[in-house]
This record gives C-alpha cells, structure tokens and sequence, in this order.
C-alpha cells in the first residue's frame, strides 16, 4: 500500500483522540463567556451540535450555565471524572491540563464547581 499519499491522509482525518464533546469542553473552560457559534467555528461542528453537546456537558454535571444579559457565562467542574468504566477514577481537570487548558482555579473539598 502506498505511504504518504491520497487515501491515506483521507482516512487518517476520519477520527481524532479528543471527541467533540471534550473539545467543547476544552473550549468552556478556557474562555468561560465563549460563544456556541465561536466554538463551533473553531472545531468545525455546527452550532446545533455545539448546543446540543452543552446540554449534555450540563445534565452530566460537567458545567453550569448562568445567564448574564444575553450572554452565557460557564462554570467547570473539574472535580467530576470520565465517564468510560475504565477511566472514571481520573478528573476531568487531568485531561484539561494535558490539552494545555489553563485552570485558574483551585479546587477545594467544599467548593467542587469554578470558573477556569
């Protein structure tokens, strides 16, 4: 099989190791007041899909969203952990760090849920 080449440049860009869903979430946590349409242009998703992952990230826990004005302003729970079986012992500030998310916060026992 041919290296280098047309096909397989194609294939490789069908799949990626951080999923929408975490890109969104990469995105709230490092700008709190970030727009759906802003980070759906900037993955590359549509802004339905944006919306609708944000409401997942929401009744997982994983943000809060507050209204201010017309504007949405996001909280990250950073204590909360990955939901896959095999990795629910790691938090979810672990996977922020990596993808070099700056967490200008620090979280407490009593305080599980801040602004990144």
């Amino acid at each position: 099989m041919p290296t280098g080449g047309g096909l397989e440049n194609l294939m490789d860009e069908k799949w990626t190791f951080i999923t929408n869903h975490g890109l969104v979430l990469s995105h709230i946590a490092q700008n709190p007041s970030i727009t759906a349409r802003e980070i759906a242009l900037t993955i590359g998703i549509t802004e339905r899909t944006t919306h609708k992952i944000i409401t997942d990230l929401e009744q997982a826990d994983y943000i809060k969203k507050t209204k201010v004005g017309r504007r949405n302003i996001y909280d990250v729970n950073f204590r909360n952990h990955l939901r896959h079986h095999s990795k629910k012992n790691i938090e979810v500030s672990t996977i922020l760090k990596a993808l070099n998310v700056t967490l200008n916060v620090q979280p407490t026992d009593e305080n599980q849920s801040a602004s990144a």
